[in-house]
């Protein structure tokens, strides 16, 4: 299944993943019928190159809009800063919504960063394309 994002989505997760860095930055895209309407940044609990969770508070603030305007979680994103834009084993066994899609951004070449989508369910990881509009 194609995940379909508007072009200012791929730049904000891009923009997001360089201002975190060395961190990994997280982040939701939420929207309705498989539409994204709003990406909210999260804080990355974690505070680390290597890991990412969002911070708890965070997350209840966008669940909270997100149920309030009858949106569902269409994308969780994350930063890799120094590996290829693919889940990690820490990525798969944290992976909590199998009907999300799961992107990644890489900034292992910082002049070139590459996003790429994932579903993750029951552990298995299938990449997905992205459309972009």
């Amino acid at each position: 299944m194609t995940l379909v994002l508007e072009q200012q989505y791929i730049d904000e997760m891009i923009a997001h993943a360089k201002e975190d860095a060395p961190n990994e930055c997280c982040g939701i895209i939420a929207g309705a019928a498989g539409r994204a309407t709003k990406l909210y940044r999260a804080i990355n609990a974690e505070a680390s190159p290597y890991r990412y969770s969002v911070e708890p508070k965070d997350l209840l603030r966008i669940h909270r809009e997100v149920d309030g305007n009858d949106w569902e979680f269409l994308v969780i994103y994350h930063s890799h800063t120094h590996t290829e834009a693919y889940p990690s084993p820490t990525d798969v066994r944290l992976a909590a919504w199998p009907d999300a899609y799961y992107v990644l951004v890489s900034l292992m070449d910082e002049a070139k960063p590459v996003v790429r989508a994932y579903r993750i369910t029951d552990g298995a990881v299938a990449e997905e394309p992205i459309d972009v509009r």
